[in-house]
């Protein structure tokens, strides 16, 4: 089959807002994928195509390379369908496949951007809750912020709190326990809050000195 559909979507259009499929969904579309339905794991690269565009954009920096890694992904995942053994945290599973390929290229390379180019827009994924924080803010300011108030791995789990996976599967794909990752999500979103506020106050103070 060929991976690269959908890819103009990815490239070209930051997906919509949608709900999580529901697990009974996710798992008959790899169980179908897993028997060969080429049509299952076009589905499930539609669904998920984007957020791992974006998921290795940033970490990247640069779209064509960005655009090849998720083609990469995509081929291991459906090379390696077989070792899912969970079909219902496929997801979990394709963002660890992500992951690896991530640091596989920072080891190959010697190369670990340490933020967004200014020019550089990488697209905006499907939103979860903490889009109540962010709702309003541009994307130069939470770029931003991001990159400011952020550790490398807070980053790295604020970029996968802006995908389809849960609390659960963000800690698979990170290797932590559930506990964990809850304590370090409400710390990160409190410490981004922050930021944003102390970003609008010098903002307002800048005003007022003119």
């Amino acid at each position: 089959m060929g991976l690269r559909r959908g890819t103009s979507t990815i490239k070209d259009e930051a997906p919509a807002q949608r709900d999580r499929l529901p697990e009974a969904v996710v798992s008959d579309l790899v169980a179908r994928s897993k028997r060969g339905d080429g049509e299952a794991f076009g589905q499930l690269y539609d669904r998920y195509g984007a957020e791992i565009y974006a998921f290795v954009a940033v970490r990247l920096s640069d779209r064509e390379a960005a655009e090849d890694m998720t083609q990469t992904i995509f081929l291991r995942a459906l090379r390696g369908l077989g070792s899912c053994h969970d079909d219902a945290a496929f997801p979990a599973w394709l963002f660890a496949i992500a992951r690896n390929c991530v640091i596989d290229h920072y080891r190959t390379s010697r190369f670990r951007p340490n933020a967004w180019p200014e020019t550089f827009e990488p697209e905006d994924p499907s939103l979860t809750p903490e889009e109540i924080i962010v709702r309003g803010d541009d994307v130069r300011t939470l770029r931003m912020a991001r990159e400011r108030c952020l550790s490398a791995n807070e980053r790295e789990l604020f970029d996968l709190l802006l995908t389809d996976l849960n609390d659960k599967q963000i800690a698979e794909v990170l290797g932590r326990s559930h506990g964990a990752i809850r304590v370090a999500h409400h710390r990160l979103m409190r410490k981004l809050r922050d930021c944003l506020r102390q970003s609008d106050r010098s903002a307002e103070a800048s005003h007022d000195s003119i």
